[in-house]
């Protein structure tokens, strides 16, 4: 007979709680009274009886003894007990004032909970303790199998492994042959309804990435049958950084794998109306230096004020780029066409604009980038057309994160790292920067526009 001692916990648990709470009460008589000679008569007796038939009626309908091995935990289990208590304590409180029972103690009932609680609490947590303990030395286990091997199968086995006091005993796994399963598997898909009848099987994991559906149907149509659970394990880890909701479309649930907070209109435009308005008050107060900026440019070096240049933000869009000129003109002839800049000793870069490039002055046309909605005042860098090309190849995870929010004037990465030279250099910088689309939030924003300011104060940028 399969776990014939897990079938007497039900009771077992039903009888302690009551058993607790008839203690409690008496108990808190004796205490309060010193006596115990009119517990069972009125008016004590009819609240005694209330208690029992209301705690009964919370069993009954919340069902507070059912719950899985993997939430058989001191917290879950105190948990349920402080919630019943409490709805325990409000129910007699209203009967107390719906009879006008004043002549209740209410010293007696305080010290009722309080004993229940107790008593309660340390029975939960021996039985845990108990329990954890008894499982862990090979009783009442649940043996499972996992079909369908891969890196899922193996990270639910490992957990299983490193907490044996859950009682789950490994079987074996089932798959289809092949190199990579080679010598690891229990036996094919087609051997599990034999194997789960002669082991006694009490459930199945069925990796979604690993099995195919006519697999999974078989499975599950033989479980009623044969006897066992069937767990459904599909590996969500890569999307649980961007937030899942499920939807329910009448009554077809679906699972919503888009970022909630890419897709909150509230700080989406919250976040451009901030944009708006720091934007335009920098261009209006700070057009005299602009002027000045301009000017110094013009007649420190021949070429246009303003250097543009093609980027991509949020999606991949292609957008137009306004800086401050800071090298010379053709400098794309100079060092054999290299893409980025080489830092302060790069022959590109005038003297003025290496001023301009460590207080990082020649980003500020870029204000007008975020008036017109391409840019915001704070995000990950717009990253030209090389640097797009050689993330993609190299790291296309990463990189589409980066697409998923607008571009800024400034980020994590430009603060911590500055510009990038070469390769290794862009992948540091697209790390601090990939910090970003989970963290954002309006105190975030002002953290690192406050560590801009700071940079281009100090002229350390590199």
């Amino acid at each position: 007979m399969r776990h014939r001692y897990s079938i007497l916990f039900f009771p077992l648990h039903v009888f302690v709680d009551f058993l607790s709470l008839n203690v409690a009460f008496v108990g808190a008589y004796w205490l309060k009274f010193k006596t115990l000679d009119a517990v069972g008569d009125p008016p004590y007796a009819s609240i005694w009886i209330l208690f029992n038939l209301t705690w009964l009626a919370e069993i009954l309908i919340s069902k507070p003894y059912i719950f899985p091995r993997q939430l058989f935990k001191a917290g879950h289990l105190l948990k349920k007990l402080l919630v019943l208590t409490a709805i325990h304590m409000a129910i007699i409180s209203m009967y107390w004032v719906a009879i006008k029972g004043y002549y209740y103690s209410r010293e007696h009932l305080l010290i009722t909970y309080g004993l229940f609680l107790t008593l309660g609490a340390t029975f939960r947590i021996g039985g845990l303790l108990f329990l954890k303990e008894y499982r862990a030395r090979g009783y009442n286990n649940r043996r499972y199998v996992i079909a369908g091997y891969g890196k899922l199968a193996e990270n639910i086995r490992s957990f299983y492994d490193t907490h044996p006091e859950m009682g789950f005993s490994f079987q074996g796994y089932f798959d289809q042959p092949n190199s990579e399963n080679e010598g690891l598997l229990k036996g094919h898909f087609n051997e599990l309804p034999r194997y789960v009848k002669e082991a006694s099987i009490d459930c199945i994991y069925c990796c979604m990435p690993y099995i195919e559906s006519t697999q999974l149907k078989r499975i599950v149509d033989h479980a009623e049958e044969a006897d066992y659970q069937v767990k459904l394990l599909v590996d969500f880890r890569g999307f649980f950084s961007q937030g899942i909701s499920i939807e329910y479309y009448d009554f077809l649930p679906i699972l919503n794998l888009s970022s909630e907070v890419l897709a909150d209109f509230r700080i989406n435009f919250f976040k451009r109306c901030f944009d708006i308005l720091f934007a335009s008050t920098v261009l209006l107060l700070g057009s005299p230096v602009f002027i000045g900026i301009a000017l110094a440019t013009k007649f420190t070096s021949k070429g246009p004020v303003i250097f543009t240049q093609k980027r991509y933000g949020r999606l991949g869009k292609a957008f137009t780029m306004y800086k401050f000129r800071s090298m010379y003109t053709g400098s794309e002839l100079i060092l054999s066409g290299s893409q980025h800049s080489q830092g302060k000793e790069d022959p590109r870069i005038t003297p003025w604009g290496g001023i301009m490039r460590r207080t990082r002055l020649d980003e500020l046309p870029q204000f007008f980038n975020v008036l017109l909605g391409e840019m915001s005042i704070v995000g990950p860098r717009p990253l030209a057309e090389y640097d797009v090309e050689t993330l993609m190849e190299e790291v296309p995870i990463d990189f589409q994160k980066i697409l998923t929010v607008k571009p800024g004037i400034t980020s994590i990465g430009q603060v911590k790292f500055g510009y990038a030279v070469n390769l290794d250099e862009m992948r540091q910088r697209l790390s601090y920067d990939l910090l970003y689309p989970e963290r954002r939030s309006f105190l975030f924003d002002m953290w690192i526009i406050a560590q801009t300011v700071k940079v281009m104060i100090q002229g350390r940028g590199k």
